[in-house]
């Protein structure tokens, strides 16, 4: 049965891993993770529960407003990292000059960006950009915007339709000059879309996109039986050797990180936060749990129950990098791969977390994320009140951890048995050589 089915998934996750595009899109918002890491620090230092008993109203909101900027100068404008990032890792792929591509594909975007800012009341005011625009409200329109981009530019350059300099001329004026006549080509077409757009349609491409493609998406990947169809196939690939985390993220993030800007727009305005469903959601409720499969369980199991030397040594082994959420050791020393004793719950304790966890959130037993982007090596519990803002997310996971237990645990008591037997089989023919 496992023969048939990795005859068919393999090869398509092998695609999906290797397509030029999906990869592009990981390394783009790769190139935005240290820069939310840095406002979401921010965040939390400034929202930390406990704020209220040692500093008075107005003194916490001189804080927050002071030290606000840090977070509105880094996942408040991801868009515009996530469109440079596009442009730049899709020009080196086809091994034209990246940096003009990066720059190109962020021209672009903000020719197709509407430079005012319309109030509920009042006159609209022109000549700036709302922060909304070149944050999550943005997201798919830069996306789109930066792989179109950069193609054009790739095509032109490719087509050799570029200014050659002298072999003496230095060779920052000599790239410059080369890139100009593409340059020229891909900004002219997206200053014709912005003029069409607006004074065709009296509307704008931000609001386009938006309404047409990014509400419904994210409407749809924020529902949970979507997410648990992602959980389901990170699991099932990683089971077949295959990183499962790498090959769907690249797929969802574009939704899950739009959901989390939401998240944190609401949550630094003072408002609800809108979404249960969003990166930090999957980030530290399922992989900030010991690793993909949550096994820092797992590894609690190993090393307090089973009687197994081999699988006690394998939870040795694993218990240092699992508690900061590495458990490759734990992934291909049990194995998990490919054996057939765990595959139950491999797959099953996950959608079961992730379905207990959602509805906790939903009916407001633990707050949702805000928002914040937490470390994926942050140790559990720690990174559950730093996710929520709340003892009550390390306590869910706490509830999560024992869940994921108590599924492993017979599984793991069936291969206990079976390697108890090989290491008396093994020990017996041993004393008899």
């Amino acid at each position: 049965m496992f023969e048939k089915f990795s005859k068919y998934l393999v090869p398509i996750a092998g695609k999906l891993n290797n397509n030029r595009y999906l990869q592009v899109l990981r390394d783009a918002f790769m190139l935005a993770f240290p820069l939310t890491i840095f406002g979401s620090i921010f965040v939390v230092l400034t929202n930390l529960p406990f704020l209220d008993k040692l500093m008075s109203d107005s003194a916490i909101a001189t804080l927050q407003s002071t030290f606000g900027i840090a977070s509105s100068a880094t996942m408040g404008i991801m868009s515009i990292f996530v469109v440079f990032g596009i442009g730049y890792y899709l020009s080196r792929t086809y091994d034209v000059e990246a940096i003009f591509g990066g720059a190109i594909a962020l021209v672009s975007f903000l020719l197709l960006t509407p430079f005012v800012l319309q109030p509920e009341t009042g006159e609209a005011v022109t000549g700036v950009i709302p922060l909304d625009r070149l944050g999550a409200k943005g997201m798919f329109l830069g996306m789109i915007t930066a792989f179109l981009s950069a193609e054009i530019y790739r095509k032109v350059i490719q087509k050799d339709f570029t200014i050659k300099m002298p072999a003496g001329v230095p060779p920052a004026v000599a790239k410059s000059f080369a890139a100009l006549i593409p340059a020229f080509v891909t900004l002219s077409i997206f200053l014709a879309i912005h003029v069409i757009v607006t004074l065709v349609f009296e509307t704008n491409m931000h609001d386009v996109i938006y309404n047409a493609i990014q509400a419904p998406l994210v409407g749809l990947g924020s529902g949970i039986i979507p997410t648990l169809i992602a959980v389901f196939f990170i699991q099932i690939l990683w089971f077949f050797g295959l990183h499962g985390q790498v090959i769907i993220n690249s797929i969802m993030d574009p939704i899950w990180n739009t959901l989390m800007i939401e998240n944190l727009e609401a949550y630094t305005a003072g408002e609800k936060v809108p979404h249960i469903i969003s990166k930090p959601f999957i980030e530290i409720f399922t992989v900030g749990m010991g690793g993909t499969g949550m096994t820092l369980a797992v590894i609690i199991g190993l090393l307090l129950f089973m009687k197994s030397r081999q699988m006690k040594q394998v939870g040795k082994l694993g218990l240092a990098p699992g508690i900061f959420n590495v458990n490759e050791p734990i992934i291909f020393g049990l194995p998990i791969v490919m054996n057939p004793i765990i595959i139950v719950p491999w797959i099953l304790a996950p959608m079961v977390v992730t379905l207990v966890t959602y509805l906790a959130m939903s009916a407001g037993i633990v707050p949702p994320p805000t928002g914040v982007a937490v470390p994926w090596t942050v140790p559990i519990f720690i990174n559950g009140i730093m996710a929520t803002n709340s003892i009550m997310g390390g306590v869910m996971q706490l509830v999560n951890l024992a869940i994921v237990f108590v599924i492993w645990f017979p599984f793991l008591k069936a291969a206990d048995r079976v390697n108890v037997a090989k290491e008396i089989e093994a020990e017996a023919n041993q004393k008899i050589s």
